[in-house]
């Protein structure tokens, strides 16, 4: 569905602070680097905390952080081969949460009746990925495409972060191209201009116009000298949970949010830029292309989005019921997705695969 793209007066929903997630859907949790063999890395997601571990065959094993013996955390025991043991008793579960070993069981013994939760995990783009929702529908629910990731011809730099703050507000923040003015010192765009709003069932995409000038533009190829000012068109687009944004032939960044609570949230962005090199060239110069862009330019950006983003939730938690009035109907409009995304996972079905006692993820906040 098309919408207006008009800028006008509109009060923001407070409900959306409060909103958990959509369960059904992959969210990349760890960069796959991370996580080293026979160790175990932790991960949280919405309250969730999950254990993930490699095998024998390198694959990669998720089961939730809570031995289901006596309930505490399973991080700090170890991999033994196929299982992990708990570090209080021993107790030893595979990947799919089945109890293998009790050491202190006769051999004879028969095993107690228990099992651990599991998640379906991935590992693709250099992340891991967990289905937190229904199990069953993980394969219903594919990973987002990036096309760019194994062309030569682009520059990949991951980027991490981490805020304090609920996922909606970081990700209206990733919206809100209207606040180049927050970055006119490090010459940022300037005269944003709104071209295109659509709505569907699951997204939002936006398109905007945006103007570029200074040495920053002229480096990432988006003016050929830094006096001249440059238009161009740029698109982001919310695929709930994800985002995908391009500057065609410039640049596309894809951001993997990972809501961990309700005041904190992480993302997981692979930018790919072209910069016009030869693919070998490229090659030869990415570990010092990777660091120097990183550091010199994408970090300084995002820092101070970080520094704003923080401040809404500190501003927001002292005041609850304080309402805020936005303009950028693509910001109204990602308020009401995050909504009904969350009421859709929560509601009852008549048909359900498990039981809310089974739930991966808690169904409600804490507020």
């Amino acid at each position: 569905m098309e919408l207006a793209t008009t800028l006008k007066s509109q009060t923001v929903r407070n409900q959306v602070r409060e909103v958990g997630i959509n369960g059904n859907y992959w969210y990349a949790i760890a960069w796959a680097t991370d996580l080293k063999p026979a160790k175990i890395l932790t991960a949280t997601i919405w309250q969730a905390s999950i254990a993930l571990f490699r095998d024998r065959q390198n694959q990669i094993q998720a089961v939730e952080n809570v031995c289901p013996h006596k309930g505490v955390s399973l991080d700090q025991g170890k991999v033994l081969g196929d299982v992990i043991a708990c570090p209080y008793h021993g107790w030893e579960f595979n990947g799919q949460g089945e109890c293998l070993n009790i050491p202190y069981f006769p051999p004879d013994q028969k095993l107690p009746c228990v099992q651990m939760r599991t998640f379906p995990v991935q590992e693709k783009y250099g992340l891991i990925w967990v289905f937190p929702g229904d199990p069953a529908l993980a394969e219903t629910q594919p990973i987002m495409e990036i096309p760019e990731y194994d062309d030569p011809n682009w520059l990949l730099i991951p980027i991490g972060a981490n805020f304090k703050a609920h996922f909606s507000i970081c990700n209206e923040n990733t919206m809100d191209v209207f606040h180049g003015h927050l970055h006119k010192n490090l010459q940022g765009w300037f005269d944003p201009v709104l071209l295109k709003l659509r709505e569907t069932e699951n997204s939002i995409e936006a398109n905007y116009q945006l103007s570029y000038t200074g040495f920053v533009s002229q480096l990432l190829g988006l003016s050929q000298s830094a006096d001249r000012v440059t238009t161009k068109v740029i698109s982001v687009d919310y695929r709930y949970p994800h985002y995908v944004s391009h500057l065609p032939g410039i640049s596309s960044l894809y951001l993997m949010r990972l809501p961990i609570a309700p005041q904190e949230s992480r993302s997981f962005s692979l930018l790919f830029l072209k910069l016009g090199l030869p693919p070998g060239l490229l090659k030869i110069l990415r570990p010092v292309l990777q660091p120097l862009i990183l550091n010199l330019l994408v970090l300084r950006f995002l820092k101070q989005d970080i520094e704003m983003i923080e401040s809404e939730q500190e501003n927001y938690l002292r005041n609850p019921q304080r309402r805020y009035v936005e303009v950028n109907p693509a910001i109204a409009a990602v308020q009401r997705l995050i909504v009904r995304q969350y009421e859709q996972f929560v509601r009852p079905s008549p048909v359900s695969s498990q039981t809310p006692s089974d739930s991966p993820i808690p169904q409600e906040t804490s507020t």
